[in-house]
């Protein structure tokens, strides 16, 4: 297998950009552990305060299952839209997109609206509709008409094996990121995530874990903007300066404002596109936070200034990604004098640039803000993963819904603490491998068996539970094999000459093959239960429109 320290920034490149793959060839690096910053460290231990105080103050108000799964459904849509951006751009994105530009220019503009255009699904689809029919997690929505044992057990399934795969990429990044950003060993920065996450759900729930995202959000634009910002003012702000002055150092010329050099055929564009566009729609931490919201009109609202936040957040990592091939690629404080490349690999072309323009003080900041987005995301993974384990297990299939609410909150803080502790296993584990491949396979299920069965369960009368399944579970294994068999782990990680599956991305096959299943097996299942489910359609097109008869109808 790969060994992941000789491939780290490949390993950070992708953590939740499974898009990014494509490039990794270009992206490595040893892991040189860097001198202690302490400014960097304190800045952090600042962070870890405020939020540790904010946990203490929403354990005292986390008191029934709404509160610790939902915040009590009283977060704002501005506020969740906040929360939803800090879910969603990890440090990898920062340091991935800007060093994806750095390394090929315009076609990191091409990744950062891949990820955007996911976001008008979930808002003209999925998230009114869902707050009206959910209580806690998707598979509430789901359930509503089909039967809730198979069918929560295998969103539980999907739910789980999506949390797994993102906590172990994540808890490898934290590693690897610490030792060359903080100086600090690898283990301890497992432990140290580990730890904190454990305690931001375990005690606050969902209401610190929303506030631990928002306060991330906020530095990590904060911090973004400053970048772009003193960028633009060096450059007269003149994008054309900007472009031009780009053109002009970089080693690639004027081909570094032509697309398509990332994704070389067809079948990998379309597939790569869907596994972008539909698993974002199917990522169970992010539907988690639609039912934190009072009603379906704040749910709206929380996607549309969340596509606003992260959408300028994409535009800023453009602009420092060229800001860092100008200021950058000349500059031989920041090159290896060996290789003449940049020192870290190009993913630290956003890490470099903060000290050109702001000196060593704002590089700690940046640093310490990087850090902490890894402990906003493990926390909302790990409340997701618990959620599936407490409420869609635990309290439905095994207690048939027949549970006392202080029992499904111990049980859901004993499975946070389960987790957390394999996360840091795992994370100690891993260390030695690439991990990369993990959130591409994450993307891929949630996109072929997430995001299926909730789309036709909304939208498709005739869906059954057999057909849901059955088909979900296809959706399931095809796109596990389809990764098993493909460059990505056959070829790069397991050392065979010649992939099977001869693609990186399985969206496009093993969303096929769910969406098919569903619909074959729904079609011709005649069974007693299946015209139930079929009657029960107009009940649920109703409530989900209006809300009626659910806790989000007030104010609908």
């Amino acid at each position: 297998m790969i060994n992941s320290v000789k491939s780290f920034f490949f390993t950070i490149y992708i953590l939740f950009l499974p898009a990014l793959s494509t490039a990794a060839d270009a992206i490595q690096g040893d892991v040189t552990r860097q001198p202690v910053n302490v400014t960097a460290i304190t800045m952090f231990l600042i962070f870890v305060t405020a939020t540790l105080g904010i946990t203490y103050w929403a354990a005292r108000r986390t008191k029934s299952t709404k509160d610790f799964y939902a915040a009590g459904g009283q977060i704002t849509g501005f506020q969740n839209g906040l929360a939803i951006a800090g879910d969603y751009m990890s440090a990898a994105s920062f340091l991935g997109i800007s060093g994806l530009v750095f390394a090929s220019g315009f076609d990191g503009l091409i990744y950062s609206i891949g990820f955007l255009v996911g976001w008008p699904i979930i808002l003209f689809l999925l998230a009114e509709r869902l707050r009206n029919l959910g209580k806690y997690t998707f598979a509430d929505a789901v359930s509503y008409r089909l039967r809730p044992l198979p069918i929560r057990s295998l969103s539980a399934c999907g739910t789980l094996t999506v949390v797994l795969l993102y906590l172990i990429a994540q808890m490898v990044g934290a590693g690897k990121l610490i030792q060359i950003l903080f100086g600090l060993e690898y283990h301890y920065a497992v432990v140290i995530v580990g730890i904190l996450m454990i305690l931001y759900v375990t005690f606050g729930g969902m209401l610190a874990t929303t506030w631990v995202q928002i306060i991330k959000a906020v530095l990590l634009l904060f911090g973004a903007t400053f970048i772009a910002l003193a960028v633009m003012y060096q450059m007269n702000f003149s994008f054309e300066t900007l472009f031009v002055n780009a053109v002009q150092v970089h080693k690639s010329g004027i081909n570094i404002m032509s697309p398509g050099g990332l994704v070389s055929d067809p079948v990998s564009a379309i597939s790569l596109g869907l596994a972008l566009m539909f698993g974002t729609a199917g990522l169970p931490h992010i539907l988690m936070r639609f039912f934190t919201v009072p009603d379906a009109q704040e749910a709206r609202k929380s996607v549309f200034f969340a596509t606003g936040f992260i959408g300028y957040f994409y535009i800023l990592t453009f602009i420092i990604g060229f800001g860092a091939i100008v200021l950058l690629v000349n500059n031989p404080e920041f090159l290896d004098p060996e290789t003449g490349g940049i020192l870290g690999g190009n993913n630290m072309a956003a890490i470099h640039l903060s000290k050109a323009v702001g000196g060593e003080i704002f590089l700690g900041f940046i640093s310490a803000v990087a850090f902490a987005t890894i402990l906003a995301v493990v926390s909302g993974l790990t409340l997701s993963g618990a959620s599936a384990i407490s409420h869609d297990l635990y309290a439905s299939v095994i207690k048939h819904g027949e549970v006392l609410e202080g029992e499904e909150i111990r049980v859901s803080r004993i499975a946070t603490i389960i987790l957390g502790i394999a996360a840091i296993f795992l994370g100690i584990i891993f260390e030695q491998q690439n991990v990369a491949y993990m959130v591409g396979l994450a993307f891929a299920i949630a996109a072929s068996v997430n995001f299926p069965v909730l789309f036709l369960s909304m939208f498709w009368q005739r869906l059954t539970t057999r057909g849901a399944f059955i088909g979900g579970s296809i959706g399931l294994i095809t796109a596990v094999l389809c990764m098993l068999f493909g460059p990505t782990i056959w070829v790069d990680i397991l050392g065979n000459t010649k992939a099977i599956f001869p693609y990186k991305h399985p969206a496009l096959f093993s969303m096929s093959a769910a969406f098919i299943s569903i619909y074959i097996i729904s079609k011709f299942d005649n069974s007693e239960s299946a015209r139930a489910e079929a009657l029960a359609f107009e009940d649920q097109y109703v409530r989900s429109q209006t809300g009626l008869g659910s806790e989000g109808s007030v104010q609908h």
